[in-house]
């Protein structure tokens, strides 16, 4: 790749476009190998059934395309909610506009009619599958990926549970009716036991001992009054974060219960971010706003600029692809392994903190001084700066003298325009997010991957490009300039144009920064002073009206 200050800034094609094709040019060894279609997981896949709970998610979409673009799978069974009055085959039809199956569109059209859709919902008993389609799939089915879960770190613990435990028993359920079953993946998280009493020490790929037995909680959350459920949610979780972690340990009891009998193993991703390579470099959805991606997205567009996170933290992030060529490898290995006698289930954790770690100051640095300086969006609206500290009440006071406060003067604006209101609602979303994240960028966790980086080195060359998933490859200052391009395709959508404008609106929103800043800090004095000063006589007034 040319070096971005090599780059002339006359050239037709965009700086931001010629990066992205110097990234996709890295792809035809991968393509090559894939277009012989002779790699062990290749023919593993070839004619097989599978069933995806999950797949309209950012990490099912992707695990899709990639079934149908590495392999030659017979179906795709897509577990699908309809909803407002949607039928499941116009929800098909809405998934398939996702960008991530633009190549498969282009040169596997006919691929895409091997999906078919299953009305159902996880939060419900069976499923929510009908008798009918559930004998079928009994009947049919070879592989299971069980990827669906609610991720949202402030759900209910009723709703965390019907989805995320009890929504796991069920595919169990109906993994232990499947016929010609050969594998089945149990995709959980590797921050399921990343909890207080594991902080600084290591997460082993191995089972925990449950916070709460599986059957009690399901009956709990059956059973007991929402508001008398509430109330006792934070002592039932109170070793975890927030129900999310919470449940998913849960879960994992539930697999451990349930895993006689099952060729099964469990794939613990990180925090799941944009694609490295596949489908295309930086691809990504607009759920990862509300997560990492939103933490990259907002001091990017100049909107965000306070953080809560400690420098020395090795972040937990994986791209989506290495997570699901990871999950496509370790399907196949189980099926080998339970062919060969070895039952027991394995774990699989998918994170680079581990092997090749990177810290959040590092991240930080790179977005807001190279990727502004080189790769800037021209949607922005201001300086790309951030403040960042790991202390709560600083980052209180951050977010109030950068956020909030000027979030109340453009609404007050706005309101004398006629115009929306929307940046104090924006820049509370952001601090409840950033707030929610904290436990995970202010704490250290050692993910043990011994198991993973066993089978990435079991696998033949051909499929180490075909699913490669090995993150000592990361380099991370390269990554961060993919994930920036991908934010601005897929988010933004500034269609990576007018990147060398986008330069000079950076060099003006700074000297606008630092003439505004001095001038806003001044203001600030100035009405504290105003109202400390009419407090203390306003005090003094009424203590000489007591006679003091």
């Amino acid at each position: 790749m040319r070096s971005p200050t090599n780059m002339g800034e006359t050239e037709a094609l965009d700086p931001a476009q010629e990066l992205e094709l110097n990234f996709l040019a890295r792809q035809k060894p991968m393509h090559e190998a894939t277009a012989r279609g002779n790699s062990a997981i290749q023919q593993f896949y070839n004619g097989q059934n599978v069933f995806v709970t999950g797949g309209t998610g950012f990490l099912g979409k992707q695990l899709i395309e990639k079934m149908f673009r590495a392999t030659n799978v017979s179906k795709v069974f897509v577990l699908l909610r309809p909803k407002k009055g949607k039928a499941v085959e116009l929800r098909i039809n809405e998934l398939l506009q996702d960008p991530v199956f633009d190549w498969v569109k282009e040169h596997k059209p006919k691929a895409l009619n091997k999906i078919v859709p299953i009305a159902g919902d996880v939060a419900e008993m069976r499923l929510g599958i009908s008798d009918k389609d559930w004998k079928m799939l009994a009947e049919e089915i070879n592989i299971i990926f069980h990827m669906a879960a609610t991720t949202r770190f402030d759900e209910t613990l009723r709703v965390a549970t019907m989805i995320n435990v009890r929504g796991a028993r069920e595919a169990l359920i109906l993994g232990k009716a499947c016929k010609q079953l050969k594998s089945y993946v149990h995709v959980s998280t590797a921050y399921s036991y990343a909890c207080d009493n594991l902080i600084d020490t290591e997460v082993l790929e191995d089972f925990y001992k449950s916070p709460i037995d599986p059957d009690t909680l399901i009956k709990m959350t059956e059973t007991v009054d929402e508001t008398r459920l509430n109330s006792i949610t934070p002592s039932l979780i109170k070793n975890w974060p927030n129900t999310y972690s919470f449940g998913k340990a849960v879960a994992e009891e539930t697999v451990k219960n349930m895993c006689e009998g099952l060729p099964l193993c469990v794939v613990r991703p990180a925090i799941v971010i944009c694609a490295m390579k596949e489908p295309m470099p930086g691809w990504l959805d607009m759920s990862n706003v509300y997560g990492a991606s939103g933490i990259v997205l907002g001091p990017g567009i100049g909107l965000m600029h306070s953080f809560m996170a400690r420098d020395d933290v090795h972040i937990g992030l994986v791209p989506v692809d290495y997570v699901n060529n990871a999950i496509l490898a370790a399907a196949w290995e189980t099926a080998k392994r339970v062919a060969a006698g070895q039952t027991a289930p394995k774990i699989y954790s998918v994170t680079a903190s581990t092997r090749n770690p990177t810290r959040w100051d590092n991240l930080v640095n790179i977005n807001t001084s190279e990727v502004r300086t080189n790769y800037p969006t021209p949607a922005a609206i201001g300086w790309s700066f951030v403040w960042q500290t790991q202390y709560p009440l600083v980052f209180l006071i951050y977010s109030w003298f950068l956020h909030f406060i000027p979030g109340h003067v453009v609404d007050g604006i706005c309101a004398l325009l006629g115009k929306e209101r929307r940046f104090l609602k924006i820049y509370q979303k952001m601090y409840n997010m950033c707030s929610a994240l904290s436990y995970f960028t202010t704490n250290n966790w050692r993910f043990v991957d011994d198991n993973t980086a066993a089978l990435y080195n079991s696998l033949s060359t051909i499929d180490k490009e075909i699913f490669d998933f090995d993150v000592c490859k990361i380099n991370w200052r390269e990554y961060m300039y993919i994930w920036c391009i991908g934010l601005r395709k897929y988010i933004i959508k500034d269609g990576l144009k007018n990147t060398v404008y986008a330069r000079r609106k950076q060099f003006v929103f700074k000297i606008l920064t630092c003439m505004f800043m001095p001038l806003y800090v001044y203001a600030l004095y100035k009405v504290f002073s105003f109202f400390v000063l009419t407090l203390f006589s306003f005090l003094g007034y009424i203590l000489h009206a007591l006679g003091f």
